[in-house]
């Protein structure tokens, strides 16, 4: 287990190091100059020259490369061009707030999936497997950011039951998700993505079961007298490493794919964020905020592999 999870570990290197890489390209070759949007329209050509060298966008692209790629090894991700702030910071809050209802919209999605994946696998054909499969095509068909509007008119406009935006009455400095009149303001970004992956890992639990209990083994187990409760339960036991497969990579899609929710709900995650250092050019805040994304995905990805490792002995002998 050790050698494999240390063999892991040393591959994720090489992969991070890329990942840096193709993040920083990504955003050279982007069209639009950062500095101009600092500049006041009577700045002259040597105000640009001197902001432009403060922010070390006068040297060449590989030698800006390994001067970024330095900072970051050390925690620093530079200064925000737009706010002047550490990008760091402003980012790592942000993270906070996007994982928190990512986590709590993939838990959820799970949850939901696997009971509706076991309904559906066990009564095939049934009118329950249709409702249920038509549930789950739903949520693979329909854009979160248009579910999110769809939420808004219906819960905030014409019930008032649900704020429409925003993190909390007082500001995401005080948010607690375990105060109700904070908490209210989530539960709509957490409803559009969950949806998706709700849909995903439904058709995925339904399928997997359905073949697994279609198995010998499964024969034989009723043939024990095991009860059907019992049944399902060594079903469900043997799809846990696809489970847990399937929960990392939605985990994954929901951080780094979360920018249209957030900028419908005004939730200051780091989809938010994103957007933000897209409008205004921030070259560091953008390739902070990618970055962290990037790495993440990365990092879940290889807990993921680990906790395979845990659930399925055939994986440590291989």
């Amino acid at each position: 287990m050790w050698l494999y999870a240390g063999r892991r570990i040393v591959l994720t290197i090489p992969i991070l190091l890329g990942v840096t890489i193709i993040c920083f390209a990504l955003v050279q070759i982007a069209p639009g100059d950062p500095i101009q949007n600092l500049l006041s329209p009577t700045a002259t050509a040597q105000d640009a020259a001197r902001l432009r060298a403060a922010y070390g966008l006068d040297q060449p692209l590989m030698v800006q490369y390994f001067i970024w790629l330095g900072k970051v090894c050390v925690g620093n991700l530079g200064m925000s061009i737009s706010d002047n702030v550490p990008v760091a910071g402003e980012v790592l809050h942000a993270f906070v707030n996007t994982i928190v209802i990512a986590l709590i919209s993939v838990v959820l999605a799970f949850v939901v999936s696997m009971i509706f994946g076991v309904i559906a696998a066990y009564r095939t054909g049934s009118l329950a497997d249709r409702l249920i499969t038509a549930v789950a095509v739903f949520g693979i068909s329909v854009p979160p950011f248009w579910l999110g509007v769809i939420l808004v008119i219906f819960f905030a406009v014409d019930l008032s039951w649900l704020p429409a935006t925003g993190m909390g009455a007082s500001g995401s400095e005080t948010f607690s998700y375990f105060r109700w009149a904070d908490f209210k303001f989530a539960i709509m970004p957490i409803i559009a993505l969950a949806l998706p992956p709700l849909g995903i890992m439904t058709r995925t639990t339904r399928s997997s079961i359905a073949e697994i209990l279609n198995q010998d083994f499964i024969q034989t187990l009723r043939a024990k007298g095991l009860s059907e409760a019992q049944v399902i339960v060594h079903a469900v036991v043997n799809i846990m490493p696809q489970a847990v497969a399937m929960l990392g990579l939605q985990l994954g899609y929901l951080i780094g794919g979360s920018v249209l929710v957030e900028t419908v709900f005004t939730w200051p995650g780091t989809g938010y964020l994103l957007n933000k250092a897209v409008l205004t050019r921030d070259i560091p805040l953008l390739q902070g905020t990618i970055l962290v994304l990037a790495t993440a995905f990365v990092l879940i990805n290889l807990v993921v592999d680990l906790a395979q490792s845990l659930i399925d002995p055939r994986l440590k002998r291989s």
